[in-house]
């Protein structure tokens, strides 16, 4: 398995120093920054999984690296740091695309922990737009197209939903009806 990228921006040499030291963190390629401005140079020179960054930095905030490394590719995890409590800036940065924060001073253990949250949710979504990719579907039968094993896409067997994912997953399923369903009946 790649080992996944880390930029990690603080200016603090305590917190670059103790994540390092971590164990775990043996299993990423880290990448440190001690001011806005190298961070952002180091973004636009190479691809992150994740990157984090304290709020306040010298040269660029916080902020700023949020949006450069979103500009980069928005599929970069980013959380941000802040040791001052204040969460209205905190919010701010969740607002512009931030995937999680902690307060400063943070554990490395959980660091590493809300890293790999970030990267299963960033490969969650990942395959989602993968299976989106794949799956068509038609909306007045409530089927599926199944190209799973075709060549070209559109060739598949069509299937009801309970087939289709039975089909997929080898285990059959049973779906139900939301509240606003049709009382069990397909929509004409």
């Amino acid at each position: 398995m790649q080992r996944k990228s880390i930029l990690l921006a603080d200016y603090e040499q305590s917190i670059l120093d103790s994540f390092t030291r971590e164990p775990a963190s043996d299993d990423f390629v880290v990448m440190l920054a001690t001011n806005g401005v190298e961070a952002v140079e180091l973004i636009k020179a190479n691809r992150f999984d994740v990157v984090v960054t304290a709020l306040l930095m010298p040269g660029r905030d916080g902020v700023q690296i949020l949006e450069a490394a979103k500009q980069r590719d928005r599929q970069t995890v980013v959380i941000v740091l802040t040791g001052y409590g204040d969460l209205g800036s905190v919010a701010d940065a969740l607002r512009r695309g931030a995937d999680d924060f902690l307060q400063k001073p943070c554990d490395p253990g959980e660091l590493l922990c809300r890293i790999s949250n970030g990267l299963a949710r960033r490969e969650r979504q990942r395959k989602m737009v993968w299976y989106a990719t794949m799956l068509h579907g038609c909306r007045p039968c409530v089927s599926l197209g199944d190209d799973a094993r075709q060549e070209e896409r559109g060739r598949g067997p069509w299937r009801t939903l309970e087939e289709f994912f039975g089909h997929a997953s080898g285990v059959p399923a049973s779906l139900g009806c939301s509240p606003d369903g049709f009382d069990g009946q397909r929509p004409q």
